[in-house]
């Protein structure tokens, strides 16, 4: 076990109770799930909760006072975690449990915050050393698992769907994704479920700094760019984006589509996609932290996600609303949780049809501009900085009256 000790403040400091975080994902990437771990860290710390976080032995160490960061055990030569299913994850998530069994002692958290999968253990242990838990949903498993060739079976999914019926029906509570609500009263009307809405992210600096990102990208000034920020897993629907771009250079012959969040080359590989990226109209650039995306979204005309399927809200979606560029999207429940066509052009996941909507946005500066509008002003809707403050508050306030503690002596204040 590596524990990393970030600035933890000592007793008897301004920090209050302790929280655990459970997080089966590498910390800090600057990806997803990991990104919202970051941002609950950050909440219950200004909250005066002495935190702790379980997760694995693979990211990047942050520096905020009142966060511990303990990292479990790891095998030799495993440096990478991909998103979604994998035998590394399996692998990883087995040996965060030794630490769990030590940790989870009675009395020893005033409250656990468990994600996804590991939300299974931590439930099951914590109803016995009688600690409240709540289950943070980012995604629903037997979904995010329906095209396994095992766990896509039947039987496998009728397994899976029943340990996550119990997970939400055990938990103290239950936090999920925006555009999980739905689908969690399904599955256990019962439940106290809430929905996380994130912040956005930081303006970036400025118009300099998007004229010299376009010049280090090899993009000429007056060059339309088509922007895409996430990962290049196939969830993600670029394969449709791809297929749509030839359509959009051939009724905007000078548009540039920049593809940001690679972690190799196999896209470069793709013969369609090797002939875009030699003839300029494809710029593919490798992951970036998330303090630059906003420079990237500023050099945009428009922003595409062309997401295959899923029901959680891509935080990126955030972002895209709080650039003022107008957003083009593929009409899945994803993107419904937050926009609409008053926002946003929304089409069906066939490739045509988003090359025309691409095409239209770009040709038509004022649809653009009107849409990017109502997307600022529907973004205001949602909290950030002290109102997500205020989500975790009532979340924990609310978890920990229900099981009779006290919460931390700031959370009246905030």
């Amino acid at each position: 076990m590596r524990a990393t000790a970030t600035a933890m403040r000592p007793h008897g400091s301004r920090f209050g109770p302790s929280v655990l975080i459970v997080a089966p994902e590498p910390f800090y990437e600057d990806r997803g799930t990991p990104i919202a771990v970051g941002q609950l860290a950050a909440a219950l710390v200004k909250l005066e909760y002495r935190t702790e976080l379980i997760t694995y032995p693979i990211g990047d160490d942050v520096m905020l006072p009142g966060l511990r960061i303990l990292r479990s055990a790891n095998v030799p030569g495993l440096r990478h975690v991909p998103i979604g299913f994998s035998l590394r994850k399996v692998v990883l998530d087995l040996l965060m449990l030794p630490m769990l069994w030590r940790k989870l002692r009675p009395d020893a958290y005033l409250i656990v915050h468990a994600l996804e999968e590991m939300a299974l253990p931590v439930i099951w242990l914590c109803r016995r050393r009688g600690i409240p838990v709540i289950y943070d949903m980012q995604s629903s498993i037997p979904d995010q698992l329906h095209g396994h060739w095992l766990f896509g079976t039947k039987p496998a999914q009728r397994l899976l769907r029943s340990i996550e019926r119990w997970m939400l029906v055990n938990a103290n509570a239950v936090i999920c994704s925006a555009g999980l609500g739905n689908h969690v009263q399904r599955v256990a009307p019962a439940s106290r479920a809430t929905e996380w809405m994130f912040a956005g992210q930081l303006r970036a600096d400025g118009r300099d700094s998007a004229e010299a990102l376009r010049d280090d990208l090899g993009i000429a000034r007056d060059a339309p760019v088509a922007l895409y920020t996430g990962t290049f897993e196939a969830y993600q629907g670029l394969d449709l984006l791809i297929d749509a771009i030839p359509a959009v250079v051939a009724a905007v012959p000078e548009t540039v589509f920049v593809l940001v969040g690679a972690m190799d080359d196999e896209l470069g590989r793709v013969p369609a996609v090797s002939s875009l990226i030699e003839a300029g109209r494809i710029v593919v650039v490798p992951r970036q932290p998330r303090r630059l995306i906003p420079a990237y979204l500023m050099i945009a005309d428009v922003l595409v996600s062309p997401r295959a399927y899923g029901d959680n809200v891509p935080l990126k979606i955030f972002d895209y609303m709080l650039s003022g560029k107008p957003i083009v999207a593929t009409d899945i429940a994803a993107h419904r949780t937050l926009l609409s066509e008053h926002t946003a052009m929304l089409v069906p996941r066939v490739a045509t049809d988003l090359a025309d909507a691409i095409v239209r946005v770009l040709r038509e500066p004022a649809l653009g501009e009107a849409l990017s509008s109502m997307a600022l002003l529907e973004a205001g809707r949602y909290p950030g900085g002290e109102s997500f403050v205020g989500l975790v508050r009532r979340l924990y306030e609310e978890t920990l009256r229900r099981n009779g503690a006290q919460p931390a002596r700031s959370q009246s204040r905030v």
